[in-house]
C-alpha cells in the first residue's frame, strides 16, 4: 500500500495575498468593480446554465458560476467620517445620560478636529490594493480571542427533524446528512454550487472556499487558520473516540454509497462502544479543543514533538478532515438540551468522570452532531464564516436529503445539484485511486502531560457549562405572516419584542446589537445594526405605561420604522461601528509601528509576546479590543502595550465612555434561519447579558436564549406574554378589511367575495372564522410584507423594492469580533508541517472491515 501523507492545514495567508494581486489585476484588465458589474456577469449565465433543480439531465450546465461574479463585485466602501460619527452620536444617545451624552457629543468634536481626519487618511491609503479595509481587523480580532470558543464564539444550528421517518435514527441519519454535505462539498470544488443572489444581485462566495478542510489552529502567538483544499476523508467521534475514513476521490466525486456510509457508522458505533465509556473518558483528546488558546497551543506542540510522530499524525489527521461528525450516544428531549447539546454538549460527571457528550466534541473545525435519536445539528468555528454562509449549507444539505429520498420514489424528482458523481457501486474499484474507505481508529499516546491537562480541561469546560443556562421559546401563535398583515417588518417587529421584554423586567435600556450582512460586497461580512433608538425608547415606555392601544401601536411603528432604516443603512456598509473599529486598529497599528522601531533602537525584541494583563476578561465576543491594544506590523491584534512602552494621548472618541459602553452588548441578537432549522442560537456575549439566536418562520416564532443564568426562562415567559399582548393590541386597532390570516385560501377570498343569499340552502350553518368575525383576506402589499430580509439569513430573502438597495441587510451570525488577548499574534503564516503516516502504527489501526466491497 502505497504511504499517505497527511500535513497540517496550510496557513491561509497566502490567500489573502493572492486576493490582493487579483484585486489589482481585475482593475488594470479594465473590468470596473460595481454592484452593476457583477449582476451583469451573474446574468451572463443562461436559466438553464445557473438553474440547479434537474440539471443533472440538463446538458447546457455550466461550470464556474459559484464564484463566476467575484472579480466584478464592488469593494466595500469606507463610509464618509462626518457621517460615520453622527450615526454613532445617534446610537448612543438613548443609552446615556443627558451628561453622558454631551461629553461624547464633545469628544467626537475633537475628534474630528484632532485624530479623525489623519486617521481617515491613513485608513484609505491603507485599504489601497486591499480586498477589503475591515477584513484582517476582523479576522485578527477573531483570531487572537485568547478564552476557549466554545460557548463565546462558536454558534449552533439545530435541524429540524428528518421527515422520512426511517432516518430519524442515529446511523442513518448520520450517513445522509453526511451524503448531502459531501455533495455540497463537491458542488463548491466543481464551483457548480448557484452563487447566492438577491434581487439578480449576487453575493460574494469567498467563504465558501473556507468551509471544508479548515482549522482553527492555535499558536503560542495567536490562533490561525489553516486548511488542506484536497481533503477527502471525514473524521467520526464516537465516545470521544476518534476515527476515520475517505469519502471522496482525487476528483471530489463521492466514492460510498449512503448504504456504504451508514455501514462504517454503524461498525465505528459497535466498536466505540466496546470501550468502558468511564474508560474512554479518559481519553476523550477532543476535551482540548475547549482550553484556553495558549494552553491549547503549547499542548498541540506536546502533541507534535515529534514529526511524524502517532500523535502528530493523528492530529493532521483530524486538522485536515472535510468536517467532523459527532455521534452521541444521548437522546436530549427538551428543546433546550437540545440547544446546549449542539452549542456545548452536556456535562455529566459519574464516578468523578466527565461522561457527557461535552468531550465529544472537536471545536476548531465544523462539527455536524447526531444524537442517538436522530436529532441533529451544527456547529462551527465562525472566524472564516458567518451564519449565512453555514445556513446555505444547512439549506442545501436538508433539501437534498429530502429529494434523494423523493428518487427513491420517483427517479425524475429532480437534483440539487448541477452534477452527480457515478454511481460508487458501478465504479472500476482502480478508479478510486488512494483511498482508505474502512474504517480506522486513531489510539494516541496519552502521555503523562496530555492526562493531566485533559482532566483539568475537562473540570473547566463542566465549570463553563454549569455557567450557562439555555431556554427556547417556539412560540406557534403567529409569525411573519400575520407581522407583515399588519404592515411591520418581521424582524424590526421581533426586535421591539426583546426591547420591550427586557424593560418589563428590569425597567432599563440597555444595549442591543443585531449583525446585518454586507456579502454584496467583495469579502464582505458584517455591519453592526444598533436597535436602540430614541423611537424604541419612546415604544417601550409607552407601552408599559398606562396609554391607549392606539398610541402603543403607533409608538410600535415608528419604532419598526427606524429600525427598518437603520438595517437599510447598514446593508449597504453605511454603518458606523466597522468604520470606527478600523479606524481604531489604524491608531493601534501606527503605535505599535513606533513602538517597535523604540524597541529596536534599544536591541530589544519587539516581537516577543507580552505577559498576559487581562486576558481574563468576561469573555465578551462584542466590541473592539482592549483599550491597551496594539496592533502588530502584520495587523495583527495584540492586547499588551509595547515592551518599550511610549506615552500617547488617545483619540478623543475612542477614549470617551461612550465607546465602551456601545461596544458592551447586554442583548447580543441575531436573526437567521429557514423552514429547515428548528432553533439556532450562541452563549451570552457579556456576564450579565443574553444571547438571543431567532428564526421567524410564516406562522411562528422560534427563540434559543442563553444567560449565566440571569432567569433565562423568566425572560422567555416575558416574551411570550409580549407576542400575546401585541397582538391583543393590534387586533383593537386594526384596520377595517385589515386580514389577519395571510394564509387564507383563493377559495375563501372568492367565497367572502360571491358569498351565496342566505334564502339559499347552501347558506344553511354558521360561518366558523379565525376570531370569530367574518374577513376578507387582502393581498399583501410590497410595503406591508417588507421584511426585507432585514436581520435575517432567511434563504430566499424577501426584500423590499428599493432601486438604491444594493446589498442584504441580513445577519451573518452574532458576535462583533472579541476583545484582543495580551499577546501579539502572528496569524496566518506558521510553516507547513509536511508529515508522512508510516504503514498503519496504532493511529492507522483497522476496526473492522464494514461490508465485502471494491474500495480497496
Amino acid at each position: 500500500m502505497a504511504v499517505r501523507t497527511f500535513t497540517q492545514p496550510g496557513s491561509l495567508d497566502e490567500s489573502l495575498a493572492t486576493v490582493d494581486l487579483k484585486m489589482a489585476a481585475a482593475q488594470t484588465n479594465g473590468v470596473p468593480r460595481s454592484a452593476e458589474a457583477a449582476k451583469e456577469k451573474e446574468h451572463s449565465y443562461s436559466h438553464e446554465e445557473k438553474s440547479p433543480l434537474a440539471s443533472h439531465t440538463n446538458p447546457k450546465s455550466k461550470p464556474g458560476i459559484t464564484f463566476a461574479a467575484q472579480d466584478r463585485l464592488p469593494k466595500l466602501p469606507i463610509p464618509v467620517l462626518e457621517s460615520s460619527v453622527n450615526k454613532y452620536i445617534r446610537a448612543l444617545k438613548p443609552l446615556q445620560s443627558p451628561k453622558e451624552s454631551h461629553d461624547t457629543a464633545a469628544a467626537v468634536s475633537e475628534f474630528l478636529k484632532a485624530d479623525g481626519p489623519d486617521l481617515q487618511e491613513k485608513l484609505k491609503k491603507y485599504a489601497n490594493g486591499k480586498a477589503n479595509y475591515i477584513e484582517q481587523f476582523w479576522y485578527d480580532s477573531y483570531l487572537n480571542f485568547d478564552n476557549p470558543v466554545v460557548l463565546n464564539l462558536n454558534p449552533f444550528f439545530l435541524l429540524e427533524d428528518d421527515p422520512t421517518p426511517a432516518r430519524n435514527n442515529q446511523v442513518n441519519r448520520a450517513a445522509s446528512l453526511v451524503v448531502s454535505a459531501l455533495s455540497f462539498v463537491r458542488a463548491v470544488r466543481k464551483e457548480e454550487l448557484p452563487p447566492d443572489t438577491v434581487r439578480g444581485q449576487p453575493l460574494c462566495m469567498y467563504q465558501f472556499s473556507r468551509l471544508f478542510g479548515t482549522a482553527r489552529i492555535p499558536t503560542e502567538n495567536g490562533c490561525q487558520i489553516g486548511q488542506d483544499p484536497t481533503a477527502k476523508h471525514i473524521v467520526v467521534l464516537c465516545h470521544g473516540q476518534f476515527y476515520w475514513f475517505d469519502v471522496l476521490d482525487d476528483n471530489s466525486d463521492l466514492i460510498m454509497t449512503e448504504k456504504d456510509v451508514a455501514l462504517n457508522l454503524q461498525v465505528i458505533i459497535e466498536d466505540a462502544a466496546e470501550v468502558p465509556i468511564l474508560e474512554a473518558a479518559k481519553g476523550a483528546l477532543g476535551v482540548l479543543s475547549t482550553e484556553n488558546r495558549k494552553v491549547w497551543s503549547g499542548l498541540r506542540d506536546v502533541l507534535h514533538r515529534e514529526e511524524g510522530s502517532n500523535n502528530s499524525d493523528c492530529l493532521n489527521i483530524v486538522d485536515s478532515a472535510l468536517f467532523i461528525l459527532c455521534l452521541d450516544y444521548t437522546e436530549p428531549q427538551t428543546g433546550a438540551d437540545l440547544c446546549m447539546n449542539m452549542l456545548c454538549g452536556s456535562s455529566k460527571v459519574e464516578r468523578g468522570v466527565q461522561v457527557g457528550t461535552c468531550t465529544n466534541r472537536w471545536y476548531d473545525k465544523l462539527q455536524i452532531i447526531v444524537c442517538k435519536n436522530g436529532s441533529a445539528g451544527i456547529n462551527f468555528e465562525h472566524t472564516g464564516v458567518d451564519g449565512h454562509t453555514v445556513l446555505r449549507f444547512a439549506s442545501d444539505v436538508y433539501t437534498d436529503t429530502i429529494l434523494r429520498f423523493a428518487r427513491t420514489i420517483n427517479g425524475q424528482a429532480p437534483s440539487l445539484w448541477a452534477s452527480t458523481s457515478p454511481d460508487p457501486a458501478k465504479r472500476d474499484p482502480d478508479s478510486f485511486g488512494d483511498v482508505q474507505t474502512t474504517p480506522h481508529k486513531l489510539e494516541w499516546d496519552m502521555l503523562p502531560e496530555l492526562s493531566t491537562a485533559l482532566r483539568f480541561a475537562e473540570t473547566r469546560l463542566a465549570d463553563l457549562i454549569q455557567q450557562n443556562e439555555f431556554e427556547t421559546l417556539e412560540f406557534q401563535e403567529y409569525g411573519k405572516n400575520f407581522i407583515t398583515s399588519m404592515g411591520f417588518s418581521p424582524d424590526a417587529f421581533v426586535q421591539m419584542a426583546f426591547q420591550a421584554a427586557y424593560y418589563g423586567l428590569y425597567g432599563r435600556i440597555e444595549n442591543v446589537y443585531e449583525p446585518a450582512m454586507t456579502k454584496a460586497f467583495f469579502h464582505g461580512r458584517t455591519e453592526a445594526i444598533r436597535p436602540v433608538t430614541e423611537e424604541s425608547v419612546e415604544f417601550v415606555r409607552t407601552f408599559w405605561a398606562e396609554n391607549p392601544a392606539a398610541q402603543k401601536v403607533e409608538t410600535l411603528r415608528k419604532a419598526t420604522q427606524r429600525h427598518t432604516e437603520i438595517t437599510r443603512d447598514c446593508a449597504k456598509a453605511q454603518g458606523p461601528d466597522r468604520h470606527l473599529y478600523a479606524l481604531y486598529c489604524i491608531w493601534q497599528r501606527a503605535i505599535d509601528e513606533e513602538g517597535a522601531e523604540m524597541a529596536s533602537s534599544d536591541g530589544m525584541d519587539s516581537t516577543r509576546p507580552n505577559s498576559p494583563n487581562g486576558s481574563e476578561r468576561v469573555n465578551s465576543v462584542i466590541g473592539s479590543p482592549a483599550r491597551n491594544s496594539v496592533i502588530s506590523d502584520n495587523g495583527s491584534i495584540s492586547s499588551s502595550p509595547p515592551t518599550h512602552p511610549v506615552q500617547h494621548s488617545m483619540p478623543a472618541l475612542f477614549a470617551d465612555s461612550g465607546w465602551d459602553k456601545l461596544n458592551t452588548t447586554i442583548l447580543s441578537t441575531s436573526n437567521c434561519g429557514n423552514p429547515s432549522l428548528r432553533q439556532f442560537g450562541f452563549g451570552p456575549t457579556s456576564g450579565d447579558g443574553f444571547g438571543i439566536g431567532y428564526i421567524i418562520k410564516d406562522g411562528s416564532i422560534s427563540i434559543c436564549a442563553s444567560s449565566k443564568h440571569r432567569q433565562t426562562k423568566r425572560f422567555i415567559d416575558a416574551l411570550e406574554s409580549y407576542f400575546l399582548e401585541i397582538r391583543k393590541l393590534l387586533r383593537q386597532i386594526k384596520r377595517r378589511g385589515a386580514s389577519q390570516d395571510k394564509t387564507a385560501s383563493r377559495a375563501r377570498e372568492a367565497e367572502d367575495k360571491h358569498r351565496p343569499k342566505s334564502g339559499r340552502m347552501k347558506s344553511r350553518g354558521r360561518i366558523i372564522l379565525a376570531d370569530g368575525k367574518a374577513q376578507t383576506p387582502t393581498t399583501e402589499s410590497a410595503a406591508e410584507s417588507d421584511d426585507e430580509g432585514l436581520g435575517g439569513c432567511t434563504k430566499p430573502p424577501s426584500l423590499e423594492s428599493d432601486p438604491a438597495f444594493t446589498a442584504l441587510p441580513m445577519p451573518a451570525l452574532p458576535p462583533t469580533p472579541p476583545h484582543s488577548p495580551s499577546f501579539k499574534a502572528s496569524i496566518l503564516n506558521s510553516p507547513r508541517r509536511r508529515l508522512e503516516l508510516t504503514p498503519p502504527r496504532n493511529a492507522r489501526r483497522v476496526v473492522k472491515r464494514p461490508h465485502p466491497h471494491v474500495f480497496s
